[in-house]
């Protein structure tokens, strides 16, 4: 029953989480570990046309949430910050997640792996563009 509880706590939580504007990946909240983790010379994080998830970013939601593992969280409130970069090519390549409770960034970060799916990409000036995608994602218990 616990780990119902949870799944549909952090099932619900999905839904809160929304892509946040920067003007360039050096004003990311977590730039100094990303830059680590992903080569980030040539993504944008504004585009004229951005990445498109197949049917919409609910089906993303919706998706995301299915491929999220159950995690036994011990802390009453957990913030992950997912990030991954949506290639020219359509395909995610490069993901990583950070935040307070490194099993719950973990899980985050296998989810997006797990949907590997062709993205419509983003462009700029009529030409694709590596697209950095970020969005928060939050679980808080009662």
């Amino acid at each position: 029953m616990k780990k119902v509880i949870l799944f549909s706590v952090l099932f619900v939580s999905t839904f809160l989480f929304s892509q946040t504007d920067y003007n360039s990946v050096s004003q990311l909240p977590d730039y100094v570990i990303l830059k680590k983790k992903m080569k980030l010379d040539d993504v944008v994080t504004k585009a004229d046309t951005p990445p498109e998830f197949p049917g919409g970013m609910d089906n993303f939601r919706r998706q995301f949430a299915e491929k999220m593992d159950i995690i036994d969280v011990k802390s009453n409130s957990i913030d992950t910050r997912v990030y991954f970069i949506v290639e020219k090519t359509g395909y995610v390549r490069s993901v990583a997640a950070t935040g307070s409770d490194k099993k719950h960034s973990d899980a985050a970060e296998a989810a997006v792996r797990r949907l590997f799916v062709k993205w419509k990409p983003a462009t700029v000036n009529g030409e694709p563009v590596r697209y950095l995608y970020t969005f928060p994602l939050t679980l808080k218990k009662n």
